[in-house]
């Protein structure tokens, strides 16, 4: 499954007319998260952030699953 998200996770504003925005896509092409930036400077910024303890969680995708909380 691929996410898109057009918040800006530098300045934490929506990024309107994603198309015309810089973008980074995180993932293995099938499952992954693309990321809309408000500019280049915002995604530079982004990508020169350095994550501790980084982590990749595995979901149940199975059709009788349902999410608590």
């Amino acid at each position: 499954m691929n996410i898109r998200t057009t918040m800006d996770p530098i300045t934490l504003r929506d990024v309107t007319n994603p198309d015309d925005h810089p973008c980074l896509y995180e993932g293995d092409g099938e499952n992954g998260v693309e990321i809309y930036f408000e500019n280049e400077e915002t995604k530079r910024l982004y990508m020169d952030m350095e994550f501790e303890g980084h982590k990749v969680i595995c979901g149940n995708d199975s059709d009788d699953y349902v999410a608590e909380g």
